[in-house]
């Protein structure tokens, strides 16, 4: 049984309350548009540094719209999570773009065409 550590509880609250506040469109800017989903988050040890991985289905001009607009509201959901979580000091933010959950569709698309021997 894995045991879990305060970074990796702090990850998954961090995850969650991301995905909130986007779902719920508390971040006003034009650019997040798209179907935007939170993948993993990453948190050091010292839960001063924290690496946010996620994904946009879209087009490339909204996955890049998408990384600017939440790179530009980085100081808002810092405080956000701060207040949220109850944690005495906001984690810098890095948001990374992930296109895993895009290349597993192409890879499911090809051994479905392989399947109905289309290829």
């Amino acid at each position: 049984m894995k045991s879990y550590n305060r970074s990796d509880r702090i990850g998954q609250q961090i995850k969650r309350e991301l995905s909130e506040i986007i779902q719920r469109n508390q971040i006003k800017d034009d650019r997040l548009s798209g179907l935007i989903t939170i993948v993993d988050v990453v948190v050091s040890g010292d839960l001063r540094d924290v690496k946010v991985y996620f994904s946009v289905f879209g087009e490339e001009s909204q996955k890049v719209g998408t990384l600017a607009a939440l790179d530009k509201a980085k100081g808002f959901l810092r405080g956000e999570l701060c207040r949220r979580l109850g944690i005495r000091f906001a984690p810098e933010l890095a948001f990374k773009l992930d296109d895993s959950l895009e290349r597993g569709q192409k890879v499911t698309e090809l051994l479905d065409k392989i399947r109905n021997n289309e290829i």
